[in-house]
């Protein structure tokens, strides 16, 4: 038994060796087609009249120029959509803000202290009751809007 194991973990070897083979000689092939037509390209752009080698360079800098262009301007559209979606968000955290601070403006100083008071006697409670709360039920609005922000 151990020496099959140790013929079927040398087959998977030697078949991953031999596919890794394969793989290195398609990169090669592939390599060595794209030199050729680098080379030709080259020798072609030797035999060009000094105009028409002007001219294909100024091509070859247009196309290049070009790519580059339209990487930024994605780039670009890419930054205005998360302007965009950054600028929504910051309405809505100054919204919640302003609500806040209206809701605690309207509320008065010995309320907001009895409020306090009773958060604190809720805390308490938490840790032999979890779960429950106690609140009056005129208070009701107000925690509920404290709950959800």
């Amino acid at each position: 038994p151990f020496l099959r194991l140790l013929e079927a973990q040398l087959q998977d070897e030697r078949r991953e060796h031999e596919e890794e083979i394969e793989a290195l000689k398609n990169e090669v092939d592939a390599m060595r087609e794209e030199l050729e037509k680098q080379q030709q390209a080259f020798l072609q752009t030797l035999q060009l009249s000094p105009e028409a080698l002007v001219e294909f360079g100024l091509q070859q800098e247009i196309t290049r120029l070009t790519n580059e262009n339209l990487d930024l301007k994605e780039l670009l559209e890419k930054l205005e959509k998360n302007e965009k979606k950054l600028k929504k968000q910051l309405k809505i955290y100054m919204k919640r803000v302003q609500d806040f601070e209206v809701s605690q403006a309207t509320v008065p100083a010995e309320e907001r202290q009895h409020e306090r008071n009773r958060q604190v006697a809720v805390q308490r409670k938490e840790k032999d009751f979890q779960g429950m709360l106690e609140y009056y039920k005129e208070d009701e609005p107000l925690l509920i809007r404290n709950l959800i922000t």
